[in-house]
Formats: C-alpha cells, sequence, structure tokens
C-alpha cells in the first residue's frame, strides 16, 4: 500500500456537497482507503475567475499505481460533469493527484508532486492540517512552504471529525 494525498476542489453547482460525495466516491474503489480528510476550505480563485471554491485534502492508501490512481481521479471529474474547455476554468470538480509516497515523477500525463502545490494555500493548508512535518519530496516540509502562501484568503468552513493522518513518517513508494 502507498500513502497519497489528493486535493479537492470545486466551484461550480453546490461545491460543498459536491467535494462531500467525491470523498465517497474515491473511498468506494476497491484499492482506494480513505485515511484523513481535512477541513473544508473556501478560498478564493488563483490565476483564475469565478466563484470561491471549496477545497480539502484526502490521505488515501492506494494498491494503484499513481497513473491508476490518476485516472480513478479523472474518472470520478467525469462523473460530477467536469469539463475543460480552457486552463483554470471553473469546475464542478477538480481532483489532484499531490503527493505519491517519494515518488518524483514527471511526464506528459502525470507529474507528482503536483507542480504548483507549494505556490498554493489552497492545498498547503488543509495539507498542513493533515501533516504539518510531511515532506513533499525534492521540496521540503509542507510547513515550511505556508508563509510563502500566507497572503491567499483562505477561510476555513468546516472541522473534520476523522482521524489525524496514521503516520507522520516519510511516505512510502
Amino acid at each position: 500500500m502507498t500513502l497519497a494525498y489528493i486535493g479537492l476542489g470545486a466551484n461550480l453547482g453546490d461545491a460543498r456537497q459536491t467535494l462531500k460525495d467525491a470523498v465517497v466516491c474515491i473511498a468506494q474503489h476497491a484499492g482506494v482507503m480513505i485515511v484523513a480528510r481535512s477541513s473544508l476550505y473556501r478560498t478564493a480563485p488563483v490565476d483564475a475567475q469565478g466563484d470561491d471554491y471549496f477545497n480539502a485534502v484526502v490521505a488515501v492508501e492506494t494498491t494503484f499505481s499513481a497513473q491508476q490512481l490518476l485516472r480513478v481521479c479523472q474518472h470520478i471529474e467525469q462523473q460530477f460533469g467536469r469539463e475543460r474547455p480552457f486552463r483554470n476554468a471553473p469546475r464542478t470538480l477538480d481532483l489532484d493527484l499531490l503527493l505519491y509516497g517519494d515518488l518524483q515523477h514527471n511526464d506528459e500525463t502525470l507529474t507528482v508532486p503536483h507542480p504548483r502545490m507549494t505556490q498554493r494555500a489552497f492545498v498547503l493548508v488543509p495539507l498542513a492540517e493533515l501533516c504539518p512535518d510531511l515532506e513533499i519530496p525534492g521540496q521540503g516540509r509542507v510547513a515550511d512552504h505556508l508563509p510563502a502562501v500566507a497572503g491567499q484568503r483562505i477561510e476555513k468552513v468546516s472541522t473534520c471529525k476523522c482521524p489525524p493522518c496514521p503516520s507522520q513518517s516519510p511516505p512510502t513508494r
């Protein structure tokens, strides 16, 4: 099993409910077990237009490869009506594979760690809630990146009542 982190975001329709439903969809896949979920956050769009986003992060244990987990995420996005008319378009659901163990990978279909995760409060704040000492492979601790995003508007709107991240040790591949 590999510990991976998935970022969730939405700003179209009932975005709050969409994120809750998406977590259920992720959990229903054989080979994926949600082990922790951050609180829900409301954030201003970054490099995008439209309404505020709702965001969260889930930690999962998975038997899938990184590419297989990405395909699961993309399939769930499609189930929720995700369209990609242009870069950073408003979305019904966005699922990003942020981290996959200690894997560092970059090709035309997948980059992990997610290439912009250290520049986004909507990723770092919920991720830090789960595991502030988590190492981003090749980039340092999550908590060390928080000062750089302090100017981005983010507000906690609900608190998760799930258990904390099961492991504070670096994720495995």
